[in-house]
């Protein structure tokens, strides 16, 4: 008698979707790279790997799969539970504010707050409480790019920006060049290999976005397989996990045109950074799932007025 496997007894996206769950719950896995629980985990590994819409479940519960789907299912689903891959690993792409972005082991997984922020803040009529005019912004650097996620989002809110986007690893800009292809960017996203700063030598820009690396040493060593699969020099931020943010502050002011600022995610590092920087006046913004992980400070915030002022002197 031939032996059944799962993809023979479960026909339906419900029955994929349903089982999923189960096997993810039972095995405890871990979330957080852009899903938060086991049924919205699921539903993105099975919805994404039918190339289906990522946000709607409902109409297809119910559809018949092929031999092909049904046995493709079963094999993410079983390398879901084995691997501790993040479920964007195995459907190769990932997704910020429905914005889809392709994604390997290169890179992180793209999940910062500041594509919420950015999209949030420029949704509507109304003009920014503290981010500059969309059509005023000339030109924007993307400091530790990785996929280079926040640096394509930045040239499709600021129309009439240039955009740099800059990392330390050439694995992550190889992803990242993909990306900026996939797109049809390349005349608008520049990509640099370097540390921070760097690269970009003596140029100014109207905005700095920043999501670098800010686990503490600490959460480093504890932190779940799911996270261990990503690169760790996009994760570590030494050993109170605010290195590179330090540098970014000492750094952004050289690089920043009077009337700009810089948005940088920091994570849980708020009350370290502002116990240390008492005279900055950080602007903290919150999101539906953050509160005070990034921050934006203006390029005056950060002296670039004084200084400007002085050499006139």
């Amino acid at each position: 008698m031939a032996r059944t496997t799962i993809a023979d007894e479960l026909m339906t996206l419900r029955d994929y979707w349903r089982y999923a769950i189960s096997r993810f719950n039972a095995a405890r896995l871990s979330f957080g790279h852009g899903t938060t629980t086991a049924p919205d985990d699921a539903a993105f590994l099975v919805l994404d790997s039918l190339d289906l819409p990522i946000d709607t479940l409902d109409p297809f519960l119910d559809a018949r799969l092929t031999s092909a789907e049904r046995q493709l299912l079963a094999e993410r689903i079983e390398a879901r539970v084995t691997t501790r891959k993040p479920s964007a690993y195995l459907t190769g792409r990932s997704y910020i504010q429905g914005i889809r972005f392709l994604v390997d082991e290169r890179v992180i997984v793209p999940r910062s707050f500041i594509g919420e922020i950015l999209f949030s803040e420029y949704d509507g009529e109304e003009d920014s409480l503290y981010l500059p005019d969309p059509n005023d912004v000339e030109s924007v650097v993307d400091i530790c790019t990785g996929s280079g996620c926040l640096a394509i989002l930045a040239a499709r809110i600021f129309p009439n920006a240039e955009v740099d986007a800059v990392d330390l690893s050439a694995d992550a800009l190889e992803v990242a060049k993909l990306n900026v292809a996939e797109h049809e960017l390349e005349g608008r996203v520049n990509l640099h290999r370097g540390d921070l700063f760097g690269p970009l030598k003596d140029r100014t820009y109207d905005l700095i976005i920043t999501n670098p690396p800010y686990v503490d040493h600490e959460e480093m060593a504890v932190l779940p397989e799911e996270y261990r699969t990503e690169p760790a020099m996009a994760l570590d931020g030494g050993p109170d996990g605010l290195d590179i943010v330090r540098r970014l502050l000492a750094e952004a002011p050289k690089h920043l045109n009077p009337g700009g600022g810089m948005i940088c995610e920091i994570g849980t590092g708020r009350e370290l950074l502002e116990e240390e920087f008492p005279d900055l006046d950080f602007f903290w913004l919150d999101t539906e799932e953050s509160q005070g992980e990034v921050f934006w400070i203006t390029a005056e915030g950060l002296g670039v007025g004084e200084k400007k002022a002085k050499k006139r002197k």
